[in-house]
């Protein structure tokens, strides 16, 4: 394995008359030759669990020692933006070894549709593989599929989808799952509490919709909140704080436009949906979230990091306590690599995969 160590001094002064914010920090190498990494979940062990977009799913030992892809796993459909995506463990691992992962799943006419699955990790083997969700409408072409799994305080999990691209009007329409987040069991039913449960007119699995792609989300450390970041088109780049049975407003509100420098919509606000807590503009290409609660960076706890593809760096953005942006810094510009998915270690670290062919896990440690 090599390593590849950088030193970075990290001072910013906005404002505060002091270095109260700064980090100097070293970046590794602390894995690499993944094929295109999308997701990652630490175990209890230290161990990391990492797809690879192409259908494999890798253990890295706590020396950054990569498995092979192991057996078993569940067929993906690898096109475009889809492929195996992310990954997450049961809340309560040790008792109940399962992980979950998101993938694309084929459909008829070449139409695709993103599906959830889970399997049992028994001495580094994938038994009892099988799917437990899929969105209920397929769609053609490789674009939007999300998607991020998160578990929340009761145990349910969030799954974040994307609107196909072709089907953006539909994240308007209740009854499909294009541009959702839905919130389900470990067996892929809804959860009991979902906000539209009691609504025969509406998927009662749907938790929030009016979403374009959410490729990023996280559960709040301390107030259980999901928190997720989502592709805009140009412009328009979002992180939203995710509620119960909210409009998020996608196409009707937007604070981008087309690629092709047309309009989507004269809006950026209408009665009934929600604001954004940050947008970008120009995008960034939002994947990946973390809201960081370690002590290795205790200048950062709290704050939220957002990997960008396009943009090729790291997003760190600090909130004050009436969630308003009051500082936003851009982290490995220098490593020129499109940041896909980001996790904290359970050495209070933060650890990030580059999206690529030669795809790495960089570790983010004190200097």
């Amino acid at each position: 394995m090599k390593f590849l160590s950088i030193t970075l001094l990290l001072l910013f002064n906005v404002f505060e008359a002091n270095s109260a914010n700064s980090h100097e920090i070293e970046v590794s190498t602390f894995a690499d030759g993944l094929d295109r990494p999308w997701g990652m979940s630490f175990l209890p062990d230290g161990r990391l669990l990492v797809t690879e977009k192409i259908g494999h799913l890798r253990l890295i030992d706590t020396n950054g020692k990569a498995s092979e892809p192991l057996a078993n796993m569940i067929p993906v459909k690898f096109t475009g933006q889809g492929g195996l995506l992310d990954v997450t463990i049961d809340p309560d691992f040790d008792n109940h070894p399962w992980i979950y992962f998101s993938y694309t799943k084929a459909a008829d006419n070449g139409h695709s549709r993103t599906a959830v699955g889970k399997a049992k990790l028994i001495d580094n083997q994938l038994q009892d593989v099988q799917q437990i969700w899929q969105q209920k409408q397929s769609e053609k072409g490789g674009y939007h599929y999300g998607s991020r799994l998160v578990f929340d305080r009761k145990g349910y999990l969030f799954v974040t989808l994307g609107d196909r691209n072709y089907r953006k009007d539909e994240a308007q329409d209740l009854k499909t799952h294009f541009g959702k987040i839905v919130r389900i069991d470990t067996h892929g039913q809804p959860a009991k509490d979902n906000p539209f449960i009691d609504n025969k007119d509406v998927l009662p699995d749907i938790y929030s919709y009016g979403h374009r792609n959410v490729q990023g989300a996280y559960l709040h450390p301390e107030t259980g909140e999901l928190w997720a970041n989502e592709h805009g088109p140009r412009g328009g780049d979002e992180i939203n704080l995710i509620k119960a049975g909210k409009n998020y407003g996608w196409p009707k509100i937007t604070y981008g436009i087309n690629y092709n420098f047309t309009k989507i919509t004269d809006y950026t606000a209408l009665p009934g949906m929600e604001q954004p807590i940050h947008y970008w503009d120009p995008s960034i290409a939002t994947s990946g979230m973390l809201i960081y609660s370690g002590d290795a960076f205790p200048n950062w706890q709290g704050d939220i990091f957002t990997g960008a593809l396009k943009m090729k760096h790291l997003n760190r953005i600090k909130l004050d306590e009436n969630n308003k942006v009051i500082y936003e810094e851009r982290l490995l510009t220098d490593q020129n690599e499109r940041i896909r998915a980001i996790a904290q270690g359970p050495d209070g670290l933060i650890y990030v995969a580059t999206d690529s062919s030669e795809g790495r896990i960089l570790k983010l440690s004190p200097k």
